[in-house]
């Protein structure tokens, strides 16, 4: 093994000291080797404290060991062509230096590892190499025969540089976020002092998170639809309810099944609140196939300064835009979804019966609400609520649009709440009105069916040209004169006779004739005396 001490602090003790990042090296060379299985055994006890990986992958001979396995930088893609031993697999190292990462964990290293019926068993230790007064180490090691079928490789780690206890689930979850090829074909497991496995796969990176909407890459495109399917871009990004604790937070990129960058959001204005609800992942396998190597060792980031990873950059950033708008929809619309649950206000109903003027006003304010504020959702509701009280469907209806004739006669009794002495008094002002404008002074349906109609006194008709300067049809012109009288006259038969005749308690508590009743009546009393005020005496 040739080597600068030197070198080796640096690229193994100094680069894998975080313990997750170190014994991924390790499942890598596992994944590289074929194995069907890795197995991460911790042990802390008073007696040990270790870490063995654990694989049944194709093994070592011992001039394997010496021309590949010990050589630092070895650049196996020139050798196989970029493939696994059978060319079962992409191979996930590049640069030969991972094996260092056993000496970012621990001063003492123990491999055995069977192929075609040998066992090579060979120790190195961190103060042998670190010493060593030649430029060459040569570990300890034994041969020994074994069965044919036997093959596999088994790392041992002691003497290790982390005092404190494992935190086993912490440590799958994080294995979990730096790997995407964990499936049927390549189980990981680990346990600690013999305790139940617990299994690395792709759930294990959000645990936890309650996902409130997810978009699936290439299902989900927008902006850059050509850039997605030309390079192959596959994955998953989704968004939660609640704000992610920021080690949670970003989108990490992964080519062959390997991190290849950290979380991040790719240079987009992180400023909006957006970003503290996203997290996912995305397969970037093309950036792992140039001739160039242009991830960094420790496999956190790409190098973002080169024509290729600034167009994906450029592609990233407009994908994330339109995520972003996309979820403020989305966002908007399960906000109003529960809105509606909640006060039974449903706002995408609410909104046409609202004239222009006024909707344009409600909907500024339910969207403020909604999209744009942080408010508890049971706050939330409390506010569109109170709104919808004072804007109720069609509310403009019950005063705003009533005919002045109408207002006049019922003001008082409308304030009040008396709906009932207002369709009264409202009526009573249509009959007085319709006396002085046709000099008949009759009353009731006997003064409505002597005015208005077909060759009557009024006619509301008479002053309506057609865009043309031409006369309407007879037959709408009847039609329009004889529906004035009829609904004139219920008016007196239908409305005021009822009102003047019963208790309104009845009325109101049988719902014989109601309150909404009333208020259907002003607007019907409006018609009539807008048709009125058009009336020509004969």
């Amino acid at each position: 093994m040739s080597f600068d001490p030197q070198t080796i602090e640096h690229l193994g003790v100094k680069m894998y000291s975080q313990l997750p990042n170190a014994i991924a090296e390790l499942i890598a060379n596992s994944y590289d080797a074929e194995s069907p299985e890795v197995h991460i055994i911790l042990t802390d006890n008073e007696n040990e404290k270790s870490i063995a990986v654990v694989d049944k992958g194709v093994g070592m001979t011992f001039d394997e060991i010496n021309d590949s396995f010990l050589r630092i930088g070895r650049k196996r893609r020139e050798s196989d062509n970029g493939y696994s031993p059978n060319g079962l697999r992409k191979v996930t190292g590049r640069k030969g230096l991972g094996k260092l990462a056993f000496f970012g964990i621990g001063d003492t290293i123990q491999i055995i590892t069977k192929k075609n019926g040998n066992c090579v068993i060979f120790t190195m230790n961190w103060d042998d190499i670190i010493h060593s007064q030649t430029p060459n180490y040569e570990p300890e090691f034994t041969q020994s025969p074994c069965d044919v079928q036997e093959q596999g490789t088994t790392i041992i780690l002691t003497n290790l540089k982390r005092k404190t206890a494992f935190d086993v689930e912490e440590l799958a979850n994080s294995l979990a976020r730096l790997f995407d090829f964990f499936d049927d074909n390549f189980v990981a497991d680990i346990t600690l002092n013999n305790g139940k496995p617990i299994l690395i796969d792709k759930s294990l990176r959000y645990k936890n998170i309650d996902a409130q909407f997810k978009w699936e890459i290439p299902d989900f495109i927008k902006d850059v639809e050509h850039y997605i399917h030309q390079k192959h871009v596959t994955g998953e990004l989704l968004a939660t309810e609640k704000p992610l604790k920021p080690g949670l937070r970003g989108i990490t990129l992964y080519a062959h099944g390997r991190m290849v960058n950290a979380p991040e959001f790719f240079g987009v204005g992180e400023s909006s609140h957006f970003y503290s609800y996203l997290t996912g992942w995305l397969d970037v396998d093309f950036v792992d196939e140039q001739e160039d190597d242009i991830i960094s060792t420790d496999r956190q980031s790409l190098s973002w300064d080169l024509p290729m990873t600034s167009e994906l950059r450029d592609n990233l950033k407009l994908l994330l835009t339109s995520i972003e708008r996309n979820w403020r929809e989305k966002r908007k619309t399960e906000r109003e979804r529960k809105i509606t649950e909640k006060t039974k206000v449903d706002v995408g109903q609410w909104y046409p019966t609202l004239t222009p003027d006024i909707q344009k006003g409600v909907e500024k304010i339910v969207s403020s609400v909604v999209e744009n504020s942080e408010l508890e959702e049971d706050k939330q509701s409390e506010v569109i609520g109170a709104l919808h009280t004072l804007i109720p469907e069609y509310a403009q209806y019950h005063w705003r649009r009533l005919h002045k004739t109408v207002q006049d006669a019922s003001y008082d009794d409308y304030k009040k709440e008396d709906f009932y002495r207002a369709v009264e008094e409202a009526i009573k002002r249509f009959e007085s009105v319709t006396k002085t404008k046709s000099g008949n002074n009759q009353t009731g349906r006997d003064l409505m069916a002597q005015v208005f109609g077909k060759d009557k006194c009024l006619s509301v008709t008479s002053k309506y040209k057609k865009r043309d300067g031409s006369d309407f049809g007879s037959d709408t012109q009847e039609n329009i004169e004889e529906g004035q009288k009829f609904m004139s006259m219920g008016m007196m038969a239908g409305v005021r006779n009822p009102l003047a005749h019963e208790e309104k308690i009845e009325l109101k508590e049988t719902g014989l004739f109601s309150e909404n009743d009333c208020l259907d009546i002003l607007s019907l009393l409006s018609h009539l005396c807008r048709r009125l005020d058009d009336a020509v005496k004969k």
